[in-house]
């Protein structure tokens, strides 16, 4: 669990009510929505886009883990 929490401090704060739970999934959306442009914008470098393309997808999969350990923290089954 401290491993979860050292990966995934902002799914791990403290949400009084669910307009904190969906604050919070927000942001991780907007940061998705974010990369993802910046993703799309540098895809067409050959070396580069590559790159920029498995990061992308690996910040996306880390959004993705983020906001189920911050909806399962705000449903307390997480301890």
């Amino acid at each position: 669990m401290d491993t979860l929490k050292k990966f995934f401090p902002y799914s791990f704060k403290e949400k009084k009510d669910a307009a904190a739970l969906v604050i919070n999934i927000i942001l991780y959306l907007i940061a998705g929505f974010v990369v993802g442009v910046i993703a799309s914008l540098l895809q067409f470098i050959p070396f580069i886009g590559w790159i920029v393309s498995i990061s992308a997808g690996a910040s996306d999969l880390y959004i993705l883990i983020a906001i189920v350990i911050s909806v399962l923290d705000y449903c307390k089954i997480l301890k």
